[in-house]
C-alpha cells in the first residue's frame, strides 16, 4: 500500500542542505578530490573541557530519567547569566528563557506559535532555507524583505508596503548573516524595534553567529536595544560559539509571552534534551568564553588567508565581518547555479548557489571557511582559475 502525505508535509519545500549534500557524496563516492566549502558544519572538534564534562556527566543516573519537560533550571540561568555578561541584557531564567533542540527546531516551530493559516510572515531574501519550512508548516503568508549590496544586506524598511506591514504577524532577522555574512548595526536594530511597535510585529532574531565579528567588532544582540524584548526573541546556539553543533542545544530568550508559547508547544513534542547535554551546555555557557576567543581567532585567520588568496590571484571580493561564511560575487556570464557546477566539475570546490537561499541570492555564492587554512589557499586558487578564465 501507499499512503498520500498530508497536505501540510506537501507544503513544504526541498530541503536545499539536503540535495547539495547528496551530490557532493556522490562525488565522492566517485573519487573526486572535493574541498567542500558548501555547508555551514563547524569542521572542528568541540573543545576538550565541554567534551571531558559531558563524560561526567552522562554518568549521573539521575540524568537516565526523562529530564524537566521545560528543561532544567540551571541550564536556564546559565544562559541568563550569559546574556548579563556578555550583552547586559538582565533575564528572568523562569519566564524569559526556553531551552531548544536546536536553534533549527526552534525557529522552525515559532511559526506554528505564532501564526494562524493566512497570517503573513517577514522573511529576509536572501536568507536561511528553514524560515520557510516553519511557514509553511503553519501555512501562512511570506513576504520577502529583500537584502541589497547597496544597503549592507539589511532589510530597508521604507521600502516595505505599507499593507504588507499591517499585515504581518512576525519578522524573521540574522545577524550575522547567513548566507551574506552581513551585519547589523545599533541604529538598524532601533529602527526595527520602531517598525515592530508601530506594526504589531513580533520579530525573531536569530542570532546563530552572535559570537563570529571581526576586527574587534562584537556582534550586538538584539535584545540590547531599548524596546526589544517588547518586540521579540533571539534564539542563540552553542553550534557556533562552542563548535557543538551535532549536540543539538540551544536557547530562546526574550518576550516572556512567546517564550510561553515556546514552552508550551515543545510540551506536547518532546521531553527536553538529555540532562548530561543541558549541564554541558551549561558549563559551555559558565566557562566557554576563553574557547570561543579561540574558535572565534581560528575563523578569522581563515578569513584573512582566504580573502588575501584571492586578492592574490586577481579575484575581488569582500571581506566579511561576521559569521564564517564569504557572499561572493559571481563572475560575469555566469548565474550561481551555473558558477556552482562550474566549480564543482572543473575545480572540485563545493560552495552553495545563492539562489538557494531566495531570489535576491542569484548572483551570488555562499562560501564556507570551514577547511584548514592550507585547503582554503588552494580552494582559492581552483576558485580563481575559473573566475579568472573568463574575464
Amino acid at each position: 500500500m501507499r499512503f498520500e502525505p498530508s497536505e501540510q508535509i506537501e507544503r513544504l519545500p526541498e530541503q536545499f542542505f539536503a540535495s547539495l549534500s547528496r551530490k557532493v557524496q556522490k562525488r565522492r563516492e566517485e573519487g573526486q578530490d572535493l574541498i567542500n566549502l558548501g555547508q555551514g558544519n563547524p569542521d572542528q572538534p568541540t573543545p576538550e573541557p565541554i567534551v571531558e564534562k559531558m563524560r561526567g556527566a552522562a554518568e549521573n543516573p539521575e540524568y537516565h530519567k526523562y529530564s524537566p519537560f521545560r528543561g532544567y533550571e540551571f541550564l536556564k540561568k546559565s544562559a541568563a547569566d550569559f546574556y548579563q555578561r556578555e550583552y547586559g541584557v538582565t533575564l528572568d531564567p523562569k519566564t524569559e528563557v526556553a531551552v531548544l533542540f536546536g536553534a533549527k527546531t526552534g525557529l522552525v516551530e515559532i511559526s506554528q506559535c505564532l501564526l494562524n493559516p493566512g497570517d503573513t510572515a517577514l522573511l529576509p531574501d536572501p536568507g536561511y532555507p528553514d524560515y520557510l519550512s516553519g511557514t509553511a508548516l503553519a501555512n501562512a503568508e511570506t513576504a520577502f524583505m529583500p537584502l541589497k549590496k547597496e544597503n549592507n544586506f539589511r532589510p530597508d524598511f521604507r521600502q516595505i508596503e505599507e499593507d504588507v506591514l499591517n499585515r504581518a504577524k512576525m519578522m524573521f532577522l540574522n545577524y550575522p548573516n547567513n548566507p551574506t555574512a552581513g551585519t547589523a548595526t545599533t541604529e538598524f536594530f532601533e529602527e526595527t524595534v520602531r517598525t515592530a511597535v508601530q506594526h504589531h510585529i513580533c520579530v525573531v532574531h536569530d542570532f546563530a553567529y552572535g559570537s563570529l565579528g571581526y576586527e574587534g567588532e562584537k556582534p550586538p544582540s538584539f535584545l540590547q536595544t531599548p524596546g526589544a524584548r517588547e518586540v521579540g526573541i533571539e534564539m542563540y546556539t552553542l553550534s557556533k560559539t562552542f563548535n557543538m553543533a551535532g549536540w543539538r542545544v540551544a536557547v530562546a530568550v526574550g518576550n516572556a509571552s512567546v517564550i510561553e508559547m515556546i514552552n508550551n508547544i515543545q510540551d506536547h513534542l518532546y521531553v527536553s534534551l538529555f540532562g548530561a547535554v543541558q549541564e554541558t551546555a551549561a558549563y559551555a555557557f559558565d566557562h566557554g568564553a576563553e574557547m570561543a576567543e579561540d574558535i572565534l581567532n581560528v575563523y578569522e585567520s581563515r578569513r584573512n588567508v582566504f580573502i588575501q588568496a584571492l586578492h592574490d590571484h586577481g579575484v575581488a571580493v569582500q571581506s566579511p565581518r561576521g559569521s564564517f561564511f564569504v557572499w561572493m560575487e559571481v563572475p560575469k556570464g555566469y548565474t550561481s547555479a551555473s558558477f556552482t557546477e562550474e566549480l564543482l566539475e572543473e575545480a572540485g570546490v563545493v560552495v552553495a548557489p545563492g539562489h538557494g537561499f531566495g531570489s535576491m541570492g542569484e548572483g551570488y555564492v555562499r562560501i564556507g571557511l570551514l577547511e584548514e587554512e592550507q585547503r582554503l589557499k588552494e580552494a582559492a586558487a581552483r576558485i580563481a582559475g575559473v573566475a579568472v578564465a573568463v574575464k
